[in-house]
């Protein structure tokens, strides 16, 4: 199966929460999508590994894609060595995807800049033919992303580019609920962390209302890159 797109998480739920308007809009305009979960999120304070599971299978049906795996690393203390590396290589060449969205180069958890650089390093690795990945008893074919692009997430950096997602939002917010565990409940007695305030799940929103302003449209999602953005002519740029 070839991709056009496949979006990479450290945890379920940082792809909904850093690009989900922009996978739910490239879904919509017949993009095949897919999404690889680096761990199953078993340290998060609220819910379970199980739960996250069932979660991340309701969000991935939201946003219409077409596959949705998890390599189960170990939440926390996964590295950027060569074992990772390579589960990382075997999925970008089973679904040889034109674009790789990953984890923000550097945010408040520790996870999100390590799997930055995992998906970032493995990316260019995949490219090389002597790194060789077995799947099931199949030595598998080179492929490298032409393209690698970063999503933001708790910091706000500075992006280089923006996606306008006017139309989406509504798409983006349902696909967050379905973690329904992990987020802002009054009627819950699980503890609070910094994601589960109703300050976050609104900031949400107005994040996506300023860059959507900056650009003059309703709603946006910023991404930062490795390396120049081009363009074949001015007209290209909106």
């Amino acid at each position: 199966m070839k991709l056009d797109i496949l979006a990479f998480g450290a945890h379920p739920d940082d792809v909904e929460l850093g690009c989900a308007g922009t996978l739910a809009k490239e879904v919509s305009l017949g993009k095949s999508v897919g999404i690889i979960d680096l761990t199953q999120g078993e340290l998060g304070t609220r819910g379970s590994a199980e739960i996250r599971f069932q979660e991340a299978t309701n969000a991935a049906q939201i946003l219409g894609v077409t596959v949705r795996e998890n390599l189960k690393m170990r939440d926390g203390f996964f590295v950027n060595d060569e074992a990772h590396q390579l589960q990382v290589i075997e999925m970008i060449r089973k679904y040889r995807p034109e674009i790789v969205l990953c984890n923000a180069v550097d945010d408040r958890h520790i996870d999100h800049a390590k799997g930055s650089k995992l998906i970032s390093d493995s990316c260019f690795l995949a490219g090389l033919k002597k790194v060789e990945t077995m799947l099931e008893g199949n030595i598998q074919a080179a492929w490298r992303p032409k393209l690698v692009y970063h999503y933001i997430q708790w910091k706000s950096i500075e992006p280089d580019f923006v996606v306008d997602i006017t139309g989406f939002m509504d798409k983006k917010m349902e696909a967050i609920m379905a973690y329904d565990s992990q987020f802002y409940n009054p009627n819950t007695d699980e503890p609070v962390t910094p994601i589960a305030t109703k300050n976050f799940l609104e900031s949400i929103k107005y994040r996506s209302q300023d860059l959507g302003r900056l650009i003059g449209t309703d709603f946006a999602e910023g991404f930062t890159v490795e390396r120049y953005l081009a363009v074949s002519s001015l007209g290209d740029l909106i």
